[in-house]
């Protein structure tokens, strides 16, 4: 193992039915990054963060974390070992307090054996205040809005003390003042020494945040390199296996006859 990196992944594959979807992927890691992982849909980019938070079992290959070669056999094994997974689908419990989010399935016991409601949210404050995120522990979840429960559930990453956070497509349902805020957290734990990986089709993000890019095509690994190092035609090129002249083609349209025409409309309801 080498020092300088926080996760190995190596050679690893997956197949399922008729479908080779990870041909030998390997992968690196450095502490305090923000690696993105880019690639086309189908690329093998989500099976292969699956296959390092223990939801699919790989057919080969190998992931040394901290320098300790794992076998995740599932997803809370992967957690409780330091490494958390943010999908794009929010796993939240509406009807239930942020509190009550953050610790569900491991909530603090008294000594009855009772949840001690008091510690959780004291735990959830202290979780909140050491990532500058302005929420309440008894507030309903599903009062929130959605960049509020992006950031509980990056509040319950970092509550499993996680080295490195996945991230899948995290900005696909925010605003830019939502991302912006996303943003500042992710700059936040990249301080701490925390490794995020972070997957995203959106060009922009990835060259602002970005220290590393890895790219893959049709379950290969093609290469990692540093975001510098890139830009987008280049890292369009790499995803695709083609240079793209003709990202914005020129389109000849005749306009036919009016289909529709409307004029003079009002309504007495303004909504």
């Amino acid at each position: 193992m080498n020092d300088e990196y926080i996760l190995e992944i190596e050679d690893m594959s997956k197949s399922f039915p008729g479908v080779l979807a990870l041909d030998g992927v390997s992968l690196k890691v450095r502490p305090g990054t923000v690696h993105a992982l880019m690639g086309e849909n189908g690329a093998g980019k989500s099976t292969l963060m699956k296959c390092l938070f223990g939801m699919y079992r790989p057919d080969s290959g190998r992931i040394t974390f901290r320098g300790k070669e794992e076998k995740f056999e599932s997803a809370k094994h992967a957690l409780h070992s330091g490494i958390s997974m943010i999908h794009q689908e929010l796993s939240n419990v509406p009807k239930r307090s942020v509190a009550e989010n953050l610790w569900l399935g491991r909530e603090p016991l008294n000594r009855l054996g009772l949840i001690d409601h008091k510690k959780m949210r004291a735990n959830t404050l202290s979780v909140m205040e050491g990532l500058n995120i302005d929420i309440g522990p008894d507030v309903q979840m599903d009062s929130l809005s959605i960049s509020k429960q992006q950031s509980c559930e990056i509040a319950k990453a970092v509550s499993y003390d996680a080295k490195v956070v996945v991230m899948d497509e995290p900005t696909s349902s925010l605003t830019d003042k939502e991302t912006e805020h996303l943003f500042r957290i992710i700059n936040d734990l990249r301080s701490r020494g925390v490794a995020i990986i972070y997957i995203s089709h959106k060009m922009s993000e990835i060259f602002r945040i970005a220290d590393e890019v890895s790219v893959m095509r049709d379950g290969k690994m093609l290469g990692t390199w540093n975001a510098a190092e890139l830009d987008e035609d280049k890292l369009i090129a790499l995803m695709v296996g083609r240079v793209n002249t003709q990202r914005f083609p020129t389109v000849d349209a005749t306009p036919g006859k009016v289909r529709l025409s409307v004029k003079g409309l009002t309504s007495a309801n303004p909504r």
